[in-house]
């Protein structure tokens, strides 16, 4: 079997393309969504990601800003720095890059974000109406796993669907919006025992651990849908996933690459999200 192969970037450029209309409308009520990005630090891969983000606000016309401070930052300076842009009444998203340098408390910073601008969805509020199924923002990459699976027209109710990492970001969220879609979830992490067991009767897998190749083509289920979150720069210089992209296409039915898969869908539903916060403010 060769593996369907689920194109992010063709399904993110769709996306960006019916956003068209919504964009208008607001430019029309003198409303242009506009995000700001914070990063802390000087770490490469990071400052490529941010870039990326605000690379596809501009090339839609909407306003994206990237403010960059050195590691030694301390965490009053970067918490004033987000209260001065929660007054911003002009801003309709705010993004600070993690990870943060280890003298700043990633909960105290996310939770001081306006929940109404936490596009990521992280603060505990936001977080804690995506619990309850009435999310305000939902996380940005679940976001993306979710309309990659529309895309794919896959079966979510009565599957079932096993996530390899429990991350607040990724595997918790995930969790959630499957269930709520009616699929029966089960999580894992690097320390589950017999771990190829639970992967093996999954209909769906979600991989998100920033473990090169940790899920081997025989952990998966023939047909099913392997969704790899993870990314990680290699020894030869090359960005391979959490799953051994070669051996998986052989069984699965649909497979997203790494790269061109899950991370150009995290950025546009970035995307989605501010221009949701900005139609709150028009009253759409």
């Amino acid at each position: 079997m060769t593996a369907q192969i689920i194109d992010g970037k063709a399904l993110a450029a769709s996306i960006k393309e019916s956003l068209a209309p919504r964009i208008e409308k607001l430019k029309a009520n003198n409303i242009i969504p506009a995000l700001t990005v914070i990063l802390v630090g000087d770490d490469p891969a990071s400052a490529v990601y941010v870039n990326n983000k605000a690379n596809t606000f501009k090339a839609l016309g909407l306003r994206s800003e990237v403010l960059q401070f050195p590691a030694s930052m301390t965490q009053e300076a970067l918490l004033a720095e987000i209260h001065r842009l929660n007054s911003d009444p002009s801003l309709h998203g705010i993004l600070v890059q993690l990870p943060l340098p280890a003298h700043i408390d990633t909960n105290t910073v996310i939770d001081t974000i306006d929940p109404e601008k936490d596009v990521d969805g992280f603060h505990i509020s936001n977080a804690g109406a995506l619990m309850t199924g009435n999310p305000r923002f939902i996380p940005c990459t679940p976001y993306g796993v979710m309309k990659m699976l529309e895309s794919q027209n896959t079966t979510i109710r009565g599957a079932e669907a096993v996530i390899v990492g429990a991350s607040n970001i990724v595997g918790k969220p995930m969790a959630l919006l499957l269930q709520k879609a009616g699929a029966t979830v089960t999580i894992c992490n690097s320390k589950t025992k017999d771990l190829a067991a639970h992967t093996r009767r999954a209909d769906i897998l979600v991989v998100a651990t920033g473990r090169e190749e940790m899920i081997k083509g025989d952990m998966i289920k023939p047909g099913a849908v392997v969704i790899d979150v993870g990314i990680n720069r290699c020894a030869d210089g090359k960005l391979r996933g959490d799953v051994e992209f070669a051996k998986a296409a052989e069984v699965a039915g649909a497979i997203t690459p790494v790269p061109g898969g899950v991370g150009p869908m995290t950025i546009v539903m970035l995307l989605v999200n501010t221009i949701e916060s900005a139609e709150r403010q028009l009253g759409s």
